[in-house]
């Protein structure tokens, strides 16, 4: 598969994506609830066999969705972080796209399902999604609990890579939608990593593949979200899944859902999954990856953390009588309503100072803008207040929003500390 070829498959599957895309889903805070009818409606479809390979804490149904007659196997689950939702949707886009056929696909359909055996672990922490919260129910962070496996969903999980041995595992997660791309100011859409296996960091045959899947994915990407692409720390973690299945010598592909500006549900995103998944996933099939550089997976910048979602720049405040120039960042934060299907903002004061070296998703320059507050500007506070120049209103604050741009779900929130 040359590299042209492979560009034009990522270019159609992302121009086709609606064709195949789960309609059920509308926003991230589904619950297991939802995703069941969808995974008996599944069963026996096309290639695809569903069954139950687990249960939660709270007794709610494990499944594994398997698919191909392959020799390569590759093993992908999403939501080990209950709150981590976008590949879970993803995933069932995929399942549509392998059930489908009489479309422009068929040959890369057959070029997957007859080169690698996929099983899929859709929505691992059923009991963290119906929280929307990232740890189980336990309250243990499944992802810190791969050496005790004190989480029957953390001990199902090694099982299941132990019992298949599978050559590749996709771990797929969101991340914090803050992360930028190295000190770019771009906001991570994607993350990639390929985890490390020791405290030295040391690159075998295992890891190596990761990195080369990664280059793939990497430059498949570009052509949709240029330059906002990361690779995260590779620092080694030794209770995490995602280094101890690249030790015990699974290929671990790393793949981190952050932000996107105008995509509070992640819809775009999702699509990117999608693509960069099913290109991966043709790769593998083919060996393609085997040409891939691991130079170029060094390339990809690392996640920088110098994002705020507002980012006010030269304020002057009024302290003890005396101005004072300022930068304001101020984050949006997510509080979960309706049992966790919905949510409201809270947004607040996360730092105040020479912010010159961070950047906003939104920014407003204040320059010769005085900031007034109700009470003196603090860390944690709510964000509302007005922009003033001498006595005129230039922005009125609400909850971290401004003007005409206030969401309904940002408004009656009080001033609060953190």
């Amino acid at each position: 598969m040359t590299t042209a070829y492979a560009q034009t498959d990522a270019r159609r599957l992302h121009d086709a994506h609606d064709t195949y895309k789960q309609q059920h889903f509308t926003h991230r805070r589904f619950k297991h609830k939802d995703i069941v009818p969808l995974l008996d409606s599944l069963n026996g479809k096309g290639p695809l066999d569903v069954s139950q390979v687990g249960e939660s804490l709270e007794k709610r149904a494990i499944y594994q969705v398997k698919a191909g007659t392959g020799e390569n196997k590759v093993l992908l689950w999403s939501q080990m972080h209950g709150d981590e939702a976008t590949a879970t949707m993803a995933l069932f886009d995929i399942f549509n796209f392998l059930t489908a056929s009489g479309d422009e696909f068929d040959s890369l359909r057959q070029t997957i399902l007859t080169n690698t055996t996929l099983y899929f672990i859709p929505m691992l922490n059923p009991d963290g999604a119906e929280r929307f919260q990232r740890r189980t129910a336990s309250d243990i962070d499944m992802n810190r609990d791969a050496l005790r496996l004190q989480t029957p969903e953390g001990a199902l999980l090694k099982n299941l890579q132990q019992t298949l041995k599978p050559l590749v595992g996709f771990n797929l997660h969101d991340q914090n939608p803050r992360y930028g791309v190295g000190k770019t100011g771009k906001q991570a859409v994607v993350s990639f990593l390929a985890t490390a296996y020791d405290q030295a960091r040391n690159v075998n045959e295992v890891r190596q593949r990761s990195m080369q899947l990664i280059a793939g994915m990497n430059r498949t990407l570009q052509a949709f979200i240029p330059d906002q692409v990361a690779r995260y720390d590779d620092e080694f973690e030794p209770r995490a899944f995602g280094d101890n299945i690249q030790k015990w010598g699974t290929t671990l592909v790393l793949i981190e859902s952050g932000g996107y500006k105008g995509d509070t549900e992640k819809m775009t995103i999702r699509r990117l999954n999608f693509v960069a998944i099913l290109t991966a996933l043709e790769s593998i099939a083919t060996g393609a990856y085997e040409q891939e550089s691991t130079d170029d997976y060094q390339a990809i910048p690392e996640n920088g953390r110098q994002l705020f979602d507002v980012l006010i720049r030269n304020a002057t405040i009024i302290r003890n009588g005396k101005p004072t120039v300022v930068d304001v960042g101020i984050n949006r934060l997510e509080v979960n309503t309706d049992s966790a299907r919905s949510f409201r903002y809270r947004s607040v004061v996360e730092d105040i100072g020479d912010l010159s070296t961070f950047y906003g998703l939104d920014e407003i320059d204040a320059t010769g803008l005085r900031l007034k507050t109700d009470r003196p500007l603090r860390l944690g506070q709510t964000a509302s207040f007005t922009l003033l120049r001498d006595k005129e209103i230039v922005h009125t604050f609400v909850n971290g929003f401004w003007d005409d741009q206030i969401p309904a779900n940002a408004k009656n929130e009080g001033d609060q500390t953190k």
